[in-house]
């Protein structure tokens, strides 16, 4: 957010920040929001939450260890806690076993019903939560003052550039997601592994997943879409995106922006690497 920002300016970010908590959990007050962390609280929106909010009253309401960070006890809570989706020993079953990692977010395509395919080298990871380090639709001309520089250090690219459900534009992912073997959950039902495999000699990178389809496996709260200009050489804008078309509803696809093609993608939460994979 701009430095320049005043008072007004906060209190106006704060109440986004309760009308964003009562798209994404159903009631602001803290109350609600605790008994939602203890089944199933999608991490990322709330990580997005406090960001904004900087809620000291939510940390000093949340049970956590001597040490832990809001995430990490979020974290806990979300994936272990009472009807959480991942159980610890999701880490040690199978052939292969998995080190516990920060959650990071893959940017996927393919057939929701799918369990396997191709094409792994068009999808891509934040290694960090892109919520928080975003910029607002609203704030663009800001973005345009700073040379494309986000507050999070980030550049962004007017030929390329990323887009969350509640109209935050976001920094690229890294691509192409590496080799190697991942723990994914969609936060509901299923957690499994997923397999990346080397190219092949025409480039093409096969992925598979364990149990489940992508579908299963995907945050369905967690919208991201992918922005190209439809002439590279006009004057399309971000600016041209209807402010209204958001906060997106989970699993639906994303708004389009006037003068640019646009490309869904599905997230998945990381939650794990392989113990001794090299892919990072």
């Amino acid at each position: 957010m701009p430095p320049s920002h005043g008072v007004a300016s906060r209190s106006q970010e704060l109440s986004h920040s309760n009308s964003k908590l009562s798209h994404d959990f159903g009631d602001a007050s803290l109350g609600p929001l605790l008994g939602v962390a203890s089944r199933r609280l999608p991490r990322r929106s709330l990580s997005t939450l406090l960001a904004l909010s900087g809620s000291m009253a939510f940390s000093q309401l949340l049970p956590r260890k001597s040490g832990a960070s809001i995430g990490e006890t979020v974290e806990n809570l979300f994936l272990y806690g009472p009807g959480g989706v991942t159980k610890k020993d999701k880490f040690e079953q199978g052939p292969t076993k998995f080190r516990r990692i920060p959650t990071e977010f893959v940017a996927a395509l393919g057939d929701p019903k799918a369990t396997a395919g191709d094409g792994a080298q068009e999808w891509g990871l934040w290694q960090l939560d892109p919520g928080p380090r975003g910029v607002w639709l609203r704030e663009y001309p800001y973005l345009e003052k700073m040379g494309g520089v986000a507050p999070a250090n980030w550049k962004f690219d007017k030929n390329d550039w990323w887009l969350e459900e509640h109209g935050l534009i976001m920094e690229k992912p890294e691509f192409p997601l590496k080799p190697g073997k991942y723990l994914v959950t969609g936060g509901r039902s299923v957690t499994t592994t997923l397999t990346v495999f080397p190219p092949d000699l025409s480039g093409n990178m096969r992925w598979e997943l364990e149990g489940g389809s992508l579908y299963d496996v995907t945050h369905l709260p967690c919208r991201a879409a992918r922005y190209s200009p439809v002439d590279p050489a006009g004057t399309a804008s971000p600016k041209n995106a209807n402010l209204a078309d958001f906060p997106v509803s989970p699993g639906a696809v994303m708004p389009s922006v006037q003068g640019f093609n646009k490309q869904d993608y599905a997230v998945l939460f990381v939650i794990g690497r392989e113990a001794r994979s090299q892919a990072r």
